[in-house]
């Protein structure tokens, strides 16, 4: 699994020109987790577990604060092509990332993870084509993977 944490004061999600997503946080911040389910994450549920705790626990707000520690919301997106290899030629292959009907669920299960932590969670819509905009704080942004 990777995902692309960024710290941002807003960010939005919108399909067919509708919001499906947006967090507005100015003062604490928060976080666009743009995450990608890997074929290999399909039997590893302490990499979802570990992707939880990397959201909400990572101390990448201003003071070196977490999600948990600033209450700070996260929009979560699923997010397929960050698995892509492009070591080869000049199309990415994308046979890294697991199909649509196995990463959903795991895209769910840490959405509902992290409001099981009292996480404010706004979501995209998997598997639509979707527009983000962010307003980046910093910019400050990190790469995880489990």
């Amino acid at each position: 699994m990777k995902a692309v944490l960024t710290r941002v004061t807003k960010a939005t999600v919108s399909v067919d020109g509708e919001v499906v997503g947006t967090i507005d946080c100015p003062t604490t911040g928060g976080i666009l987790a743009l995450v990608g389910v890997g074929t290999g994450d399909v039997d590893r549920p302490e990499a979802t577990e570990k992707m939880v705790r990397k959201i909400a626990e990572l101390r990448i707000l201003d003071g070196e604060q977490s999600v948990l520690d600033a209450e700070a919301p996260v929009l979560l997106v699923s997010q397929f092509t960050l698995l892509g290899r492009t070591a080869k030629g000049r199309r990415p292959s994308w046979s890294d990332a697991a199909p649509g009907p196995v990463a959903e669920p795991i895209i769910e299960d840490i959405g509902a993870r992290l409001r099981e932590l009292g996480i404010t969670v706004e979501t995209g819509r998997f598997g639509a084509h979707m527009h983000v905009s962010s307003v980046n704080d910093g910019p400050f942004t990190v790469l995880v993977e489990t």
